[in-house]
């Protein structure tokens, strides 16, 4: 027993240092990880810890069925916590690699093997993670100047990953507009896509503290109320009109419409696109630029179709479509807690 033990401590040292040592580190590393943004607050991820590093999951007990039927969203999320995880790995010493892999259902997932560095890798990005936010404000109005949106379209993405921007007041921007309102007539005269919207929503503190996570009341900009005076509240929103009144306030006051493109449209692209996509965000947040999603014309699969011939976008898929502008900051979205995204071995 005691040469097993003694041929397992020395695989350890050989190997470097053993997972037991490493799971403080690690999980730091998820904890700002599922700092990233996800449809709805889904938080649809999971983290395995092995002993060369940290594999990302997709949880698809979590997915959107109705809004996300093929998982885009969903990877796009779990690849915007990725990067999370790499900055934050490079903050505590480590280099990260990171693999794309497919497991035996052909379900693609993420492979970050870490090795422990005798340098500090600072990352100007990391102090961001805990600040950036969605803003779902109706912003000032003030402009990205030229300087600032030159400096953001120099941020390296990921390959296969294009991004555009439309400046408030142009042809394209007003176009991406009214593709916003219709894609508000499509999914808001939907059942299934408004009952799968508010099965997310937290009306109230009890709900958040229950769920930590969802859209809550305090991000919506919205009191706390109890559930049977909010549930008819809501419904009476969730209307075509009711919604493109509001959209309509927040793109005007918006700077610009930024629109993110995958070439293929594939799992291992949507990845990448979230990495990219929250290289962006913490960039516009380290900048002061608020942020917040209007992907309506992305989600409706005709209304993406059609924005392929409109757009001088090269043919390529519109995947992602934000505003920008300038705002006070809200409330932050919650997050569940760290042990229950990672996935432990059985004693």
């Amino acid at each position: 027993m005691r040469i097993l033990t003694f041929i397992v401590m020395m695989q350890s040292l050989l190997m470097g240092v053993s997972i037991s040592a490493q799971t403080p580190d690690f999980e730091k590393m998820v904890e700002y990880a599922i700092k990233a943004p996800s449809g709805h607050n889904t938080q649809p991820w999971k983290f395995k810890f092995t002993e060369k590093g940290i594999d990302i999951l997709p949880n698809f007990d979590r997915s959107l069925p109705v809004v996300d039927g093929t998982h885009r969203e969903l990877y796009v999320s779990i690849g915007a916590a990725t990067e999370n995880l790499c900055i934050t790995a490079r903050e505590l010493g480590y280099k990260e690699e990171v693999s794309l892999l497919t497991n035996t259902k052909g379900e693609c997932y993420i492979h970050v093997a870490l090795v422990k560095s005798e340098q500090t890798l600072f990352c100007p990005l990391f102090a961001q993670i805990v600040k950036r936010q969605t803003n779902r404000r109706v912003y000032t109005g003030k402009l990205v100047d030229e300087d600032t949106l030159a400096y953001l379209k120099k941020i390296p993405y990921e390959k296969e990953v294009h991004v555009y921007y439309y400046k408030n007041g142009n042809a394209s921007f007003n176009l991406l507009k009214e593709f916003v309102f219709r894609g508000n007539e499509i999914q808001m005269t939907d059942k299934n896509f408004k009952e799968e919207l508010t099965g997310w929503i937290r009306l109230n503190k009890k709900q958040v503290a229950k769920t930590r996570d969802g859209l809550t009341y305090s991000t919506m900009g919205s009191p706390s109320i109890p559930t049977f005076i909010g549930k008819p509240i809501i419904k009476s929103f969730l209307k075509p009109k009711a919604q493109n009144k509001s959209d309509s306030k927040k793109i005007a006051s918006s700077s610009h419409l930024v629109l993110f493109t995958t070439c293929n449209n594939t799992p291992e692209e949507w990845i990448s696109l979230g990495r990219s996509l929250e290289r962006f965000l913490l960039e516009t947040t380290r900048m002061g630029i608020a942020n917040a999603y209007m992907n309506q014309p992305c989600e409706v699969y005709s209304l993406a179709t059609e924005l392929q011939t409109k757009l001088s976008i090269n043919g390529e898929v519109p995947t992602l479509l934000l505003r920008i502008g300038y705002a006070n900051s809200m409330p932050y979205s919650p997050r569940k807690e760290v042990k229950d995204v990672i996935i432990r071995k059985p004693e």
